[in-house]
């Protein structure tokens, strides 16, 4: 699985890659721009994300706009809902209209920091991401 880790802050940004790297190869960059580079650059390659996580408060474009534009761009690109990345919003914020906003965009889950791993993982398999462990 290919996964990219848009987060600021070094401390969640490694975190989250501790926990995902068992999972797949992760791409990490810090602010909404880099996310939206990478993003392109995955189609491009033909190697699009099937995890993008995206934290809501970052430096340049924010998580929301960056989820705005690749599932603008997934709509104008004929990409089923079935085929497109699966994006989890992560935020220290307890803002409901934040999450909110970015559920109505079309986020497919939200992880509240600090990030509990039990429930991270448990969203990871509700999105069929990963299979549950015997």
């Amino acid at each position: 699985m290919r996964i990219l880790i848009a987060e600021d802050d070094l401390t969640s940004r490694k975190f989250l890659f501790k926990i995902l790297s068992q999972y797949g190869e992760c791409d990490l960059v810090v602010d909404g721009l880099e996310a939206l580079d990478a993003f392109l650059m995955s189609i491009k390659d033909k190697k699009p994300y099937e995890l993008i996580c995206l934290d809501i408060m970052m430096p340049k474009v924010d998580g929301v706009k960056v989820l705005k534009s690749i599932r603008d761009y997934e709509i104008h690109n004929s990409i089923t809902p079935e085929n497109r990345s699966k994006i989890i919003m992560t935020t220290a914020l307890a803002e409901t209209q934040f999450v909110q906003n970015a559920f109505e965009i079309g986020c497919d889950a939200y992880a509240a920091k600090p990030i509990d791993i039990v429930k991270f993982v448990e969203v990871l398999q509700k999105l069929e991401l990963i299979q549950e462990k015997e």
